[in-house]
């Protein structure tokens, strides 16, 4: 794990180096101001420029001698260049304003809930508590940290959400963002076709932690 912690540091090294010259630099010099050996340089140029960031030139010398392989930075835009989609959803988001856009985020949520859950088979009958499992994981690879609260029959009666990833936008936000996310949960509920559903999400109910109830699906 360290290891790739390392090379993605010396990477960015790299990067910098050659984004603060205003000049293309050869893999010597860049591996000179990065402090890092040439071959590890040159490992990391390759990657740099099969990724489309950087730009791999070879420079005609003006007297005797080879040509010199020299590297810059990508022209205009380059992937793995610094995003700001904070900014853009906070943009759209401000666009949005009132209970209409609450609603359509619930059902937008629905939507794409049901859809990535993966439906059940016809077949398939699943049960209360797989429906909650599977919920749990989806929850947990979009980053919600969901702990499951038991209620007096052995199926969760609550979920609580202790990581909003979004949290930033919900503090300004939230009449748009909660019922996105109610709706995301009900949405998967449904394409399993479950017998349990998610009923009311109550945010910032603990501290640190959101809320959602859930109940048998109608």
């Amino acid at each position: 794990m360290s290891g790739h912690a390392d090379g993605g540091a010396r990477r960015r090294q790299v990067l910098d180096v050659i984004y603060r010259s205003p000049a293309p630099l050869g893999a010597s010099e860049i591996a000179g101001q990065a402090g890092i050996h040439p071959n590890t340089a040159r490992f990391h140029l390759g990657a740099l420029t099969a990724d489309g960031v950087i730009e791999r030139m070879v420079e005609e010398p003006c007297g005797p001698g080879r040509p010199r392989v020299v590297y810059r930075a990508r022209p205009g835009m380059a992937r793995g260049g610094e995003r700001r989609y904070g900014v853009l959803a906070e943009i759209l988001l401000g666009c949005l304003p009132g209970t209409a856009s609450g609603r359509a985020a619930a059902d937008a949520g629905r939507a794409w809930g049901e859809r990535v859950i993966g439906r059940a088979a016809p077949i398939e009958q699943v049960s209360g508590a797989e429906a909650v499992t599977r919920v749990l994981v989806l929850l947990d690879e979009l980053a919600f940290a969901p702990e499951a609260v038991t209620g007096e029959d052995d199926l969760p009666a609550r979920v609580r959400l202790r990581h909003c990833p979004f949290l930033e936008l919900a503090e300004h936000h939230r009449d748009i963002i909660c019922p996105l996310h109610l709706g995301l949960i009900q949405g998967a509920f449904a394409g399993l076709s479950s017998p349990v559903t998610a009923t009311e999400l109550t945010p910032f109910a603990e501290s640190g932690a959101c809320i959602v109830h859930l109940a048998p699906a109608g």
